[in-house]
This record gives C-alpha cells, sequence and structure tokens, in this order.
C-alpha cells in the first residue's frame, strides 16, 4: 500500500512539474527536442517511484535519426511508462482522445506533440494518421501506437487495428514490433495496486512494408502479430487464461 500511495503522489507530482514545464515552453513557441525530454523525464520518475526496474533487449533494433513506426503490445498503463523511459530516440505516442481531457496532463500531452485519435470518427482518425506520417518522415523520429486500441484485460493479445498498419505502409517507413513483459502484473485491469515486477522490453527486428510485392495491410498486420506471437510464446510470458 505505501509503494501504491507513494507512484500516484510521485506520478501526480511528476505530471504537474513536467506539464507545467511543457505548457509554458509551448506558450514560449519553443521547439524542438525539449519535449521529449520532458515526457521522457516525467516517464523516468514515475518508474523509479514505481520500483520497477526496466531490462531493454535488442536496443540496437531502434533506428536512429530514422522514421518508425513502434508497435508494441498493451497491457498496462506501465507501458507507457517504461516505453518512454527507455527509448534513446525522439518519439510521439498515438492514443485515444479521451486523454486529453485530463486536466494538465492532456494540455501537456498535446503540446508535446503526442497523437490524439477520435475512435469515434473514422474520418478524423485516419486524418490524425496522416498528420502522424507526416511527422515522423519530417522529424526523423518514431512514432509509438497500441494496435490494439485498449488494455488488455488478460495479458494476451487483443485483436490488432489496421491504423498502425496503414501509416506505415502508406509512409514507407519500416514497422519495430515490440513485446512488454512483466508490466501486466504491476497494475492489472480494475486494480489500483501497484506491485513492482520487473518489465522486459523486446525489440525484434524491423519489418518493412513493401519488401514482399503485393502484400496486403492485411497481411502486413498478420506478419507483425506473428513476430510479437513468437516473441511472447518464446518466454512463456503469456499469463494463464482466466
Amino acid at each position: 500500500m505505501i509503494r501504491t500511495l507513494w507512484t500516484f503522489v510521485a506520478g501526480i507530482a511528476a505530471t504537474a512539474f513536467y506539464g507545467t514545464w511543457a505548457i509554458g515552453a509551448s506558450v514560449l513557441g519553443v521547439r524542438g527536442g525539449l519535449y521529449n525530454r520532458l515526457t521522457q523525464g516525467w516517464a523516468r520518475a514515475i518508474v523509479r517511484a514505481a520500483g520497477v526496474p526496466v531490462v531493454t533487449h535488442g536496443m540496437e533494433r531502434v533506428l536512429h535519426d530514422q522514421p518508425q513506426v513502434i508497435v508494441a503490445n498493451h497491457v498496462s498503463w506501465f507501458d507507457i511508462f517504461t516505453l518512454a523511459s527507455v527509448l534513446p530516440v525522439p518519439f510521439h505516442f498515438v492514443a485515444k482522445k479521451e486523454l486529453e481531457r485530463i486536466p494538465l496532463f492532456g494540455t501537456a500531452w498535446k503540446v508535446a506533440g503526442h497523437i490524439s485519435i477520435d475512435r469515434s470518427d473514422r474520418r478524423k482518425a485516419f486524418e490524425s494518421l496522416r498528420e502522424a506520417g507526416e511527422r515522423i518522415r519530417t522529424e526523423r523520429s518514431a512514432v509509438i501506437i497500441f494496435p490494439e486500441g485498449t488494455r488488455s484485460r488478460t495479458g494476451r493479445l487483443q485483436p490488432f487495428k489496421k491504423g498502425a498498419f496503414i501509416l506505415a505502409a502508406e509512409a514507407g517507413v519500416p514497422i519495430l514490433p515490440t513485446v512488454i513483459t512483466g508490466s501486466y502484473d504491476i497494475m492489472r485491469p480494475d486494480e489500483w495496486r501497484v506491485r513492482p515486477q520487473t518489465v522486459h522490453i523486446r525489440f525484434e527486428e524491423p519489418i518493412v512494408p513493401g519488401d514482399r510485392p503485393g502484400e496486403s495491410v492485411d497481411a502486413l498486420m498478420d506478419r507483425v502479430r506473428g513476430v510479437m506471437e513468437r516473441s511472447l510464446e518464446a518466454e512463456d510470458a503469456l499469463p494463464p487464461l482466466p
């Protein structure tokens, strides 16, 4: 319980501190990598407060100074914190628009350049994805998408949505399949208790859209999902079915 309270207090304090800096920098017209450093500082503060060690595998596969789409499984809020705490390249998250409604955090999220998707409006959702494609090409940065769309209730992979794969195919940039394990037991769905666990982040071999002539978006999505499923199975990381 003490760990849980400390994590929430530290999280609120970190959001207030780094969020205020991000909003203030935006008001002053500051551009560049400051927002990425602020996002990373925010995430590291929460990870440290929770007592969560993060171990990375295949970091050499993260492309430097090249656009890429990082596609990761999603079982916990700590997927966001741990990924943001270790990535060595500029990045932007793509997530549901509802996050913008969170006081202070939502404003800081927007000014830091992260991208919101209105899942209730298909046209606006695709406009946001095209914006993400333009951004990663011009900034030569990474965009992070959880293709399941929401956290898994069981810890197992849910069906994927096509957005990340359409984005990668249209932008002509590599997809980096990423598998996160250990975060499910830190804070399970519908629970608020924080249980420190070691989180492992595995960056698999990049997959380049178009390297197989005639491959459809559905086939590309299935190929990425297959890599992630095999990685989870190889680590025996899937929790038992409920």
